[in-house]
């Protein structure tokens, strides 16, 4: 009997052992949570809260994948998946790492990342998986066991990037790797690439990295041979960068405003104030900004504005927009403007009228 239990555990750990080991490969799973999908948290016709946030929890990022979904990851709802009929909610009891969601991501092969307050998780369109970062060894490269995901995005090689509170990882598909640990690479600043909150990659290859809260490290600079830092109006903290129909890089700073780059100087933009941070550039070349978070509130000082180049236009409550502040905005294939507000608020502007998705 002892020979058959010391048997069984040894295969045991040996299965534990090849799992962890392989699980970066595209044909072995990673250690994950399974879960089918009739035991998703919710379905409802509108964004509904299960999870008892309150106000201060907002709609934080959106995606349309290529089958026409879309999806919105909320800081404390989990994640939720639009088919344009109903929405299903997924949370922590579907295998999601965190139900706070600060980025996502879709990468070449289908697969839906979501960057969360504790690691990052991917759906293969059946089942979610908590992915490590693990090198090609199976070393884990997190520096303690909770990691915040903030920003995600696939360059043209088909890397993936990942921003978080502990460091800049990378994924080639199979093993992840620590960014600042390549040789070839100089970083004569001593950059940390920590916090980050956002990526772009210009058409030249150049990957611009904006900064965020704590590492404070502004602009970031990635030509493909050494990694730079600036802070054109003072701001450490960049929240979005954007590139409009011109070529023209936009940085919406989160305390001095925003700035331009028109691939020779940065430039703060002045033309209006109060317009908050540019979050969108729609398929017609115009600029939404989120407007200004009010004071010692949770509340948007004058909505959403769209600029068109020449003109701001503004859209508030009277039109039918909520009072919250602006987190996100997505264009989808039709042309609507989806906008996540905190409150988990979500509305769809359809290019006449406002309407509420969430309750």
């Amino acid at each position: 009997m002892t020979k058959l239990k010391n048997s069984i555990l040894s295969l045991l750990l040996a299965s534990i052992f090849f799992t962890s080991c392989n699980g970066q490969t595209k044909s072995e799973q990673p250690t994950k949570t399974v879960v089918e999908q009739q035991s998703f948290t919710s379905k409802n016709a509108k964004l509904t809260k299960t999870q008892g946030t309150t106000e201060h929890q907002n709609v934080n990022r959106s995606l349309q994948d290529k089958a026409g979904n879309l999806w919105f990851g909320t800081t404390g709802e989990g994640v939720y998946l639009y088919d344009g009929k109903e929405f299903t909610q997924f949370t922590e009891k579907d295998g999601l790492s965190n139900n706070s969601v600060f980025s996502i991501l879709e990468d070449r092969l289908g697969n839906i990342w979501f960057g969360t307050d504790d690691g990052v998780s991917r759906y293969d369109g059946k089942t979610i998986s908590k992915i490590s970062f693990t090198n090609g060894f199976g070393t884990t490269l997190s520096q303690s066991p909770r990691n915040s995901v903030w920003s995600m995005f696939q360059d043209k090689r088909g890397i993936i990037w990942f921003g978080t509170s502990q460091d800049l990882y990378c994924y080639d598909g199979k093993s992840f790797s620590r960014f600042l640990d390549k040789t070839n690479i100089s970083n004569n600043q001593n950059l940390q690439l920590k916090w980050i909150q956002c990526f772009l990659e210009d058409s030249d290859g150049t990957i611009w990295i904006g900064s965020g809260p704590i590492a404070n490290e502004g602009v970031i600079r990635f030509d493909g041979k050494s990694i730079t830092a600036s802070k054109p109006n003072g701001d450490g903290w960049i929240r979005y960068i954007l590139k409009d129909k011109n070529g023209i890089i936009w940085f919406g700073g989160r305390g001095n405003g925003n700035f331009i780059y028109n691939g020779k100087d940065f430039t703060n933009f002045t033309e209006k104030v109060g317009i908050g941070n540019p979050v969108l550039v729609d398929k017609s070349g115009n600029i939404w900004f989120s407007g200004e978070e009010k004071p010692s509130t949770i509340e948007s000082n004058g909505g959403v504005w769209r600029y068109n180049g020449k003109t701001f236009k503004n859209y508030n409550t009277n039109d039918g927009m909520s009072k919250y502040f602006v987190f996100s905005m997505l264009e989808d294939k039709d042309g609507n403007i989806w906008i996540g507000t905190r409150n988990c608020g979500l509305y769809r502007y359809n290019g006449q009228i406002f309407e509420a998705f969430s309750e």
